[in-house]
């Protein structure tokens, strides 16, 4: 790892229950660490629990069994407050279907994360219109997400997740449904974000996206495997 653990999980446990009344082991006892400065990638087939993985390592779901930690405090059994508290100074997320919020212009979606992190609109607003410049949205921001392209809605939606200055960022198959040349854009923002000393983790089942990474670890019946799993 290039330096200190931002973010770690032990013993990361998770299952649901299917159809049938059985229940299904996802994840059965992840160990992972996450440093400033690295770019990690996490590959594995559909219904591996790679998304299942990132939202807990995100706070948007709770683990059944395992720690979770940012730094030296303990996020395992957080309140929701905190949690939440939590994910808007420190996390953003890439989603492979963008969750941009229909009724808001572009603009307003990415402010919105301002908001969500108790942060003043007004300190927002210049971090936003550097953003939107450096991803070629800004002529697109006062349009409403159904009017944008795939590639536009997700470089607005990494705006989004960019705007509170994330220690850790997470992304869900971050390229999945954009063209080549978005994809690009996309992996170079990736890079961006790592090199700006951030810790990086994506995950996706696309071997050629893995490649842009600093690492690469498997998620395979339950369990990550690979160099610093």
């Amino acid at each position: 790892m290039s330096g200190e653990a931002l973010l770690r999980v032990t013993g990361l446990r998770k299952c649901f229950r299917g159809p049938d009344g059985a229940v299904v082991d996802v994840l059965r006892g992840v160990d992972l660490a996450l440093a400033g400065g690295e770019l990690v990638a996490v590959v594995g087939r559909s219904g591996s629990g790679k998304s299942t993985l990132l939202n807990l390592l995100g706070c948007l779901d709770r683990a059944d069994a395992g720690e979770l930690w940012f730094r030296d405090e303990r996020l395992s059994g957080a309140g929701r407050r905190a949690l939440a508290r939590f994910r808007g100074r420190h996390l953003g997320f890439v989603f492979q279907a963008f969750n941009l919020i229909p009724e808001l212009t572009a603009w307003e979606n990415v402010l919105l994360a301002a908001r969500y992190a108790g942060r003043p609109r007004a300190a927002a607003v210049p971090i936003a219109r550097a953003l939107f410049e450096r991803l070629g949205v800004l002529e697109r921001a006062d349009h409403f997400p159904p009017a944008l392209s795939g590639g536009e809605q997700q470089r607005v939606a990494f705006c989004r997740a960019m705007l509170n200055g994330p220690d850790v960022l997470l992304a869900d198959e971050p390229t999945g449904n954009l063209d080549a040349d978005n994809a690009r854009v996309i992996v170079e923002e990736l890079r961006r974000a790592r090199s700006g000393g951030r810790a990086v983790l994506l995950v996706t089942h696309s071997l050629e996206l893995a490649r842009v990474a600093d690492r690469v670890l498997a998620l395979s019946d339950g369990h990550l495997a690979g160099a610093g799993a």
